[in-house]
Order: structure tokens, then C-alpha cells, then sequence
């Protein structure tokens, strides 16, 4: 596949190098030294130029592609490319957006704007804070199989019971796999004699209450309660979170020190309770027992802003804490301090547009680690080399770096083990060595 990428930022670059292994890919960019740099660092092919200009684009290709990516930090610019791409030719097109009220527009037209996919940038991250808050202390979460399967990713602690131990002696979760294992810089696919240690990332697949079991008894001051929820500034982020709570039937509360925001967003929320002050007010934390809450979200426009009101949280007493960072380079240094998940945009942003160019391959993806594995659900067909055969032999001929986490069959959850035999139609959810995943993918 030939795709073109205009917009050589973070997200661009992102996106670039994870497909550039396995497809041709082109970038467009007004700046000359960075689609230079795009040049050397990556096996693509840079323009320099303004991508909403036919010619530019024909510069890059155009008549090539089968997919153009419009990935700038400008919702106009990239819906401008979209549409000027259309003129020319039919190559698929995905334009990533802030405002949800772009993308609310775009769902209620089929088409509009000559974009065939959007993605709000804004929306993706608020998803995502819900989803991981309903699982306690874990870094990730994402839902496979029509939610009858989670994929969990923790981090085991000192205090944690599963330090020291191997998978072989904590697997008894009926309906649950040890998956991977993510220890400083080094990726470990989980097998039985796979040893635990403090500071470990764990992952693991199974059904939602088995996961949830898991976490509550191997995961220190692990609460089972999400129920009181904080969200700290009134930024679209913060504004989009409080509203995905209030659609699964919560009623959080948000601070947010400007009055007419504040206002703004309480006529908009009415299940959400809108505090007008400053986060940083040790005295109104007080005041307001957010040290009771189960779960503070820090969604303000500063990184350095997030990172402080997330400090004062723990210190005050929160449980969990979560934060917007939106430099890459501060997503260590948040979880080093303290902060239990740091949620960067756009790598959320850039994820997601990586999933799509995949989905003609798989069901569903999870990247993990910045893509140094990855969970896929995929629908088995006649010709998989895992149909029709036990776990225990189809599993030998597929590369080392692979684990079968979980099954759907007609709606069931079937826990794989050794002798079970996955059938033709099955949903299979597998964690999968970046490096191995064409191979296993070509395989399936």
C-alpha cells in the first residue's frame, strides 16, 4: 500500500515510522529540514511543500496512493487536504481533528468534507481515561471480542505479592494468560517459568472479571471503587472526559478556574458538579475532600500545570492519578514522579490511525510501549495454520514472540490451553512481538 502523510509532526512521524517496514510511504512538509531529517531517519520519501496544494501532493505521488493521511495540527489545514486529494483522484483519506463538534458534523454526513475517516484527537483520550479508570492501577486497557475479552497492562510493585514468583505458581485465574512482560527496556512473551519483579509490566488477557480479581488481590492499594471521580480543568480534554463519565452513568466533578468556562460547562454537563477555583489551592482540596476521590484526571492546558496538580492529588491523599501530557519526552518523567498513567494525544492520535490501516488484516489492535508488542483479534478462517489443530502444535510453527490470550466462539469465552482446538469462525486475541507481526499476521 502507497500512503501519503502530510503533516511531519509527532503524529506524522509516528505514523511514518511504524508503517514504513511494510508499506511505501510518503510525507509532505512546509518545513525543509524536518522532511530532510524524515529522509535519513526513515525509509521514506520526504517532500517538502504546503500539502493542501495539488501539485505538492502530486509531488509526493498522489496518483499512487491509496491512503492519504492528513495528520497537521490544524483541523482546517487537514480537512482542506482531504478535500483537495478528492479532486484529483479516489485514494482513501483520514483526517485527524481536535473538535468533536468537526467530527459530529462528519458522522452526520457521509462523506463531508472529502474525508472517508476521522479522528478526534480530543474524544480518543477522553476514551481512553474512562477506560482505564475502570480498571484499578492499570497503564492500559482496551476491550476485544464485543467486550467479552480486556487486555490489562499493570505494574507489580514491590509490595506486590507476584514479585518474585513465576507465572507458573500465580495462574489461577480460570479465565485468564499471563501474556507479556515489559521490564526496563526488554520485552518477555510470558511462559511458565517467566519470573515476576518489582518495577515489571505486566500484561494479561481474560474475561473483565477475571481481570479485575487479578488486579484487585497482585496489585497494591488496589480499590475496587471508581465512583468518585475529579477532573481537573475545563480544556476540550477535560471537558470531553467529565462527558464520558456522565454517559456511563457517573457524576464526576470538575475544577476549572475560569468563570465563564466554568459556567459553560455546567449548563452543558448537568450530571457533572463544575467547582470554580484553582487545583493548586491546598486549602479548596481541603475544602472540598479531594483527597475522597478514587480518581483525579489532570486535563489542563500545561504539561508543567498537569504534572503539579497531579503531585498535590497524591499529596493530599488521591488514589490514582491521571495525566494529559502533550510532550512525549515527559511521559517517563511523569510515571517516574509518581503519576500512575500519563496520556499523551498524539500518540493516541497516531495509534488509532495505525489500527485502521490494519483492520482489512485484523479485528482489533492494542499497541503496547510505544508499539513494542501488540494485542490483535482475528477472526480465524479455514487456511490458519491455528484451525483445526491443539494449541500446544499450531503454536510451534508460529515465530517465537507469540501468546494466545483468549477466544470468543459464538459469544462464548474460551480460555485457551494446550489441548484446545480454535475452530474456523473463532475470534482469536493474541499478544504479538512487534517484530514477528507480519509474519504471524500472513500466518492467520
Amino acid at each position: 500500500m502507497y500512503v501519503l502523510i502530510v503533516g511531519a509532526g509527532e503524529v506524522g512521524q509516528m505514523i511514518a515510522s511504524n508503517l514504513a517496514d511494510s508499506h511505501d510511504v510518503a510525507v509532505v512538509d512546509r518545513d525543509s529540514e524536518v522532511a530532510e531529517e524524515l529522509t535519513y531517519d526513515y525509509d521514506v520519501l520526504s517532500v517538502e511543500g504546503d500539502g493542501t496544494e495539488l501539485e505538492t501532493l502530486r509531488a509526493a505521488g498522489l496518483e499512487q496512493a491509496d491512503l492519504v493521511v492528513a495528520s497537521t495540527d490544524s483541523d482546517e489545514t487537514n480537512i482542506v487536504v482531504c478535500g483537495t486529494v478528492k479532486t484529483a483522484t479516489d485514494a482513501f483519506t483520514i483526517a485527524r481533528v481536535r473538535r468533536r463538534t468537526l467530527l459530529n458534523t462528519w458522522e452526520g454526513s457521509q462523506g463531508a468534507f472529502g474525508v472517508d475517516f476521522m479522528v478526534c484527537t480530543d474524544l480518543l483520550v477522553a476514551q481512553t481515561i474512562f477506560r482505564i479508570s475502570g480498571f484499578p492501577r492499570a497503564q492500559d486497557v482496551e476491550t476485544f471480542a464485543g467486550g467479552l475479552v480486556r487486555m490489562a497492562e499493570f505494574e507489580i510493585g514491590p509490595e506486590s505479592p507476584l514479585a518474585g514468583e513465576c507465572v507458573r505458581d500465580t495462574d489461577e485465574y480460570d479465565s485468564m494468560t499471563f501474556a507479556g512482560v515489559f521490564r526496563d527496556d526488554e520485552m518477555i512473551v510470558a511462559s511458565g517459568d517467566t519470573v515476576f519483579c518489582a518495577g515489571d509490566r505486566i500484561v494479561v488477557i481474560g474475561s473483565p472479571s477475571s481481570v479485575k480479581e487479578f488486579a484487585m488481590a497482585n496489585v497494591p492499594e488496589t480499590t475496587s471503587s471508581t465512583d468518585d471521580v475529579v477532573v481537573v480543568g475545563g480544556s476540550e480534554i477535560g471537558f470531553q472526559a467529565a462527558r464520558e463519565f456522565e454517559a456511563h452513568g457517573f457524576e464526576p466533578r470538575l475544577i476549572e478556574q475560569d468563570h465563564d468556562r466554568a459556567r459553560e460547562i455546567a449548563e452543558a454537563l448537568p450530571k457533572t458538579f463544575v467547582m470554580e477555583s484553582d487545583a493548586t489551592d491546598t486549602e479548596f482540596l481541603a475544602r472540598e475532600h479531594i483527597d475522597e476521590a478514587d480518581i483525579v484526571v489532570a486535563a489542563l492546558e500545561s504539561d508543567e500545570k498537569n504534572l503539579l496538580v497531579s503531585l498535590l492529588a497524591r499529596r493530599v491523599g488521591v488514589d490514582r492519578t491521571v495525566a494529559v501530557i502533550e510532550n512525549t519526552e515527559y511521559g517517563d518523567l511523569f510515571e517516574t514522579v509518581g503519576i500512575d498513567v500519563a496520556i499523551n494525544p498524539r500518540e493516541e492520535t497516531a495509534e488509532e490511525i495505525v489500527r485502521f490501516t490494519r483492520t482489512d488484516q485484523t479485528e482489533k489492535i492494542a499497541m503496547l510501549e510505544h508499539d513494542r508488542a501488540e494485542v490483535i483479534e482475528v477472526e480465524l478462517g479455514p487456511e490458519s495454520a491455528l484451525t483445526g489443530r491443539k494449541i500446544e502444535a499450531s503454536t510451534a510453527d508460529l515465530p517465537d514472540g507469540v501468546v494466545i490470550g483468549a477466544i470468543s466462539r459464538r459469544g462464548d469465552l474460551v480460555t485457551p490451553r494446550g489441548t484446545t482446538v480454535p475452530q474456523a469462525g473463532d475470534h482469536v486475541v493474541l499478544f504479538v512481538d512487534a517484530a514477528v507481526l507480519d509474519d504471524v499476521s500472513e500466518m492467520l
